[in-house]
């Protein structure tokens, strides 16, 4: 089987990317790929191929515009000059008109009308990811009705789009995401001190890191910084992994403006998160809508607990009060979640990452790819 495989951004950086990343890995010795993107980090050179789709990748509004419009145009041009015959179109959400699965990690409308007026994303920006937004949601109906199969990383996005489509029903298909387990543990030889100290963490200190690519608003970075101005607990450390220059910057101004510059620093876009996992204490991720974050996975497989928002995804491994604390949308909340974790003691908070990186077993990649591989043996 040959399949087409249409997404932005295929690469370790980028959560839906890092999937297909795994899944390419896994399956290409049993199928072909070619990969049409922007981006694309090959696994797999002998049964990969890639067919760059020249796009601009920001803002987000323009890039899917212009992946919609320039995605089948170069689509067709390579089955002209290849005279490639594919078994199978997959795309992301409603990223592409054509295609016969959509691997979706997003309900669009259904976020725009529960969860946006929470997010509050000032400006330009805002105005920008909100249109990405609303354009993503205009062709989800036609989209999730035109394709055969949606593929989702949990249980709680399948309710929500059998919720806001009840058409989908029967078409959905849910493969959780995925951790490389062996990864993400903590080598004896890291020498977590050395790197707490470079990072402006004493060993007395509580560091908390908060990933993500983007979107810090949605993913509740300003709910985490009221928490700190409110505890005014001066050992609490924050430690800010991603986000583009611009986005740094805006928010280390508003850091600075809150008189928090001394708790917390940014480090910006990390090909490799992992050291800043093994050198904190907790995950601390109050996002307000996610389908399964990723991150939540690494950082339990690195042995941290996790101070969360109730996620789809997280919701299938997270136990409050055993592997972490689950914590309301909103700074009081995350305060509470802090207060709580503050008052154990370090031994107490190693085994909540203890038993976070136990319950992992069903996420481990071979069971995602094992999923991946009966979905296609079934389609065929």
């Amino acid at each position: 089987m040959r399949i087409a495989l249409f997404d932005y951004r295929v690469i370790g950086t980028n959560p839906i990317g890092l999937c297909h990343l795994h899944m390419i890995r896994g399956l290409c010795r049993e199928w072909d790929f070619t990969v049409f993107a922007v981006e694309f980090e090959q696994p797999c050179p002998e049964r990969a191929r890639f067919v760059r789709v020249p796009v601009p990748t920001r803002p987000l509004a323009l890039l899917f515009v212009a992946y919609h419009l320039m995605a089948p145009l170069v689509y067709f041009l390579y089955r002209l000059r290849s005279h490639a015959r594919f078994s199978l179109v997959q795309m992301v959400e409603s990223n592409l008109l054509l295609g016969d699965v959509s691997y979706t990690h997003f309900c669009h409308r259904a976020f725009l009308r529960r969860r946006w007026g929470q997010v509050g994303v000032p400006g330009v920006r805002g105005a920008l990811r909100w249109l990405d937004h609303w354009l993503h949601a205009l062709l989800e109906p036609w989209v999730f009705r035109r394709v055969k199969r949606i593929v989702v990383p949990s249980h709680g996005l399948k309710r929500e789009l059998e919720e806001t489509y009840p058409f989908v029903k029967g078409k959905i298909t849910v493969i959780s995401n995925p951790v490389d387990r062996e990864r993400m543990a903590r080598p004896p030889e890291f020498e977590r001190e050395a790197f707490r100290q470079e990072h402006g963490a004493g060993p007395e200190d509580v560091v908390l890191v908060f990933v993500a690519l983007g979107q810090f608003e949605r993913k509740g970075l300003h709910l985490v910084l009221e928490a700190l101005k409110a505890l005014a607990e001066p050992r609490l450390k924050l430690w800010v992994v991603g986000g583009e220059p611009d986005l740094v910057a805006a928010w280390k101004r508003r850091v600075e403006a809150m008189g928090l510059g001394f708790q917390v620093s940014f480090s910006g876009m990390q090909k490799d998160v992992r050291p800043f996992l093994w050198g904190g204490d907790a995950l601390i991720f109050p996002s307000f809508y996610e389908v399964f974050p990723l991150v939540s996975l690494e950082a339990a497989a690195a042995g941290l607990p996790l101070i969360v928002t109730p996620l789809y995804g997280v919701e299938e491994f997270m136990r409050d009060g055993e592997t972490g604390f689950v914590v309301a949308s909103s700074a009081e909340g995350v305060e509470e979640g802090l207060r709580r974790f503050l008052a154990l003691s370090p031994e107490e908070r190693g085994a909540l990452g203890e038993r976070a990186q136990r319950v992992l077993a069903p996420f481990d990649l071979k069971a995602f790819q094992e999923a991946w591989r009966r979905f296609y043996a079934n389609l065929g």
